[in-house]
């Protein structure tokens, strides 16, 4: 293998590994805008909520964040129509994933519970 071919091969790998967990822009930021809300609306949670959304990133699929950020949000509302959210172990297994991995990302870049 030349290093031509050695170079076009890691640069390609490379490329997958680093897109593969991309998140849209405008995603991104409604994600730290809600976080900056819940938590006051400091400027501080600028940096700490774009940390955690970097963090979930890492760790998550868009598509799962997608999916798994919506059950965990709906899970919380009321009525018979909501309990497809709440109700099915698959839903309530999903809420758990992401609301673990949302506290670690939290705690891993200093942002407090909800206050």
């Amino acid at each position: 293998m030349t290093i031509r071919s050695v170079s076009l091969v890691l640069g390609l790998a490379l490329t997958g590994a680093v897109s593969a967990h991309d998140y849209p822009t405008s995603d991104r930021v409604e994600f730290v805008l809600e976080c900056m809300r819940n938590h006051g609306g400091d400027y501080q949670y600028l940096y700490k909520c774009s940390c955690a959304i970097d963090a979930i990133a890492k760790d998550m699929a868009y598509d799962t964040y997608v999916e798994s950020a919506a059950i965990a949000r709906y899970q919380g509302m009321g009525g018979e129509r909501a309990g497809v959210f709440r109700d099915p172990p698959q839903m309530k297994e999903e809420a758990k994933h992401y609301r673990a991995l949302q506290a670690s990302a939290f705690k891993q870049c200093g942002i407090d519970k909800k206050p």
